[in-house]
């Protein structure tokens, strides 16, 4: 069997079990959740093991440090994706849902039903966790998956995907439900792209030029997001103690990830005074601002900073590392079309105590995700309330920002009559 006929049996399997899949009860479907969390921790040996395997290979050829600790698992990590599984299979089951739901004058009544999209397709890059959070989430809004993993986590991926079908199909989830893509040869990518007969839906997790290639190939819908160039906006009348932290967090917390900060904009008129204090804080962690010439004014003077002058490519730039750009602007509205012009659409912040600012940059700003007065680091499935999530959509069809349950899903319209024919 070549590598091509093998992927459409995938698909052709995936896209059986979903027909199944689609009105399994909500209860095999969380026992299945269930299963894997325990499997997570029983068989971590296993998993850390393989992930070794992956880290070595990463080392060896040089890999980014940010991408490596993607790429890491340990014990800690591992009993955070069981906690996120047990999250998931705690949340209300969305498939079967029934809503707007009325009587029409002429005694129809009409609804609406939600069920699963089918199949799901998944591409992604680095992160092994990521295996184990589309599927569970896949599986619990009712849909099959085809899971394709990148080849720098192609051990830990193997692993974790035969964990996963091994522990669903134990609770009753039909066969063919979970796929794996098990080998890494490229071309594969541009077959499965062309697979819209078995999969109904594709999510791609990686790169910008990677995201940009599904985008342009695929023929099926595509739901891209994950690349964040997120600001935080100082305004003039920002409160000192809520500002720093927030900064700090949004870029130190976890900078290799998508709704870190970027770019911090600061009002002329508080920037003498904010901006030391943030420096000074983001120094402790390694940061390297990389500042315009007013913030490079204030903070020259300011002992151990690393500082360099920006260029025009740090506007619009996502770091995924300990470096932040800085600009001073003279207004909101300067800050508002600076967002506009080299925001991603991802997480963009204000912090401020003025009303009439923060109800302009929510209404104004066009992002996934807009914050008042907390870090950008919030955009995720888990602190949103959905468990995880498959991909964060910076799209405005048919989902946008973290996509959980709901999100994977679809509806169908009810319609009971009683005899009734068009007049």
């Amino acid at each position: 069997m070549t590598a091509v006929t093998e992927l459409k049996a995938k698909g052709e399997a995936a896209k059986a079990a979903s027909r199944k899949l689609a009105y399994l009860s909500t209860e095999i479907k969380n026992q299945a959740l269930q299963n894997i969390a325990g499997d997570l921790l029983t068989r971590k040996k296993e998993i850390l093991a393989a992930n070794k395997i992956d880290l070595k290979e990463a080392q060896a050829s040089g890999m980014n440090p940010a991408v490596q600790d993607r790429l890491l698992l340990n014990e800690d990590r591992l009993e955070d994706m069981a906690k996120d599984v047990c999250n998931v299979a705690a949340l209300p089951d969305p498939v079967g849902e029934v809503f707007d739901m009325r009587t029409m004058p002429n005694g129809l009544i009409i609804g609406r039903r939600r069920v699963p999209l089918g199949v799901i397709g998944a591409m992604y890059e680095s992160r092994p966790n990521v295996t184990v959070d589309i599927a569970m989430l896949c599986l619990k809004a009712g849909n099959a998956v085809i899971l394709r993993g990148g080849r720098e986590a192609f051990h830990s991926n193997l692993v974790l995907a035969k964990l996963v079908q091994d522990a669903v199909y134990r609770a009753g989830i039909p066969e063919g439900a979970v796929q794996f893509v098990d080998n890494t040869d490229r071309a594969l990518v541009g077959e499965m792209l062309k697979m819209n007969e078995y999969i109904d839906l594709m999510v791609p997790r990686g790169g910008e030029s990677f995201v940009k290639f599904v985008v342009q190939n695929a023929v099926m819908p595509v739901v891209a997001g994950g690349i964040g160039v997120c600001h935080t906006y100082v305004d003039l009348t920002a409160d000192m103690a809520k500002a720093v932290p927030i900064v700090y967090n949004a870029k130190v917390q976890k900078p290799s990830v998508c709704n870190a900060l970027d770019t911090i904009l600061v009002h002329k008129g508080i920037a003498a005074r904010f901006l030391p204090l943030a420096a000074k804080e983001l120094a402790k962690a390694g940061v390297e601002l990389h500042c315009d010439k007013p913030s490079l004014a204030i903070l020259k003077s300011k002992r151990g900073l690393k500082l360099k002058p920006a260029v025009r490519e740090d506007w619009g730039k996502e770091f995924l590392a300990l470096i932040a750009a800085v600009k001073v602007v003279g207004s909101l509205d300067e800050a508002l079309e600076h967002i506009a012009r080299y925001g991603s659409g991802h997480s963009e912040a204000i912090v401020t105590e003025d009303y009439s600012a923060q109800l302009r940059f929510l209404n104004e700003v066009d992002a996934a995700a807009v914050y008042v007065n907390a870090s950008t680091r919030f955009t995720d499935g888990g602190q949103f309330g959905l468990g995880a999530e498959v991909g964060i959509s910076t799209q405005k069809m048919h989902a946008r920002g973290p996509m959980g349950l709901k999100e994977l899903t679809s509806y169908k319209w009810i319609i009971f009559g009683n005899g009734h024919v068009r007049p």
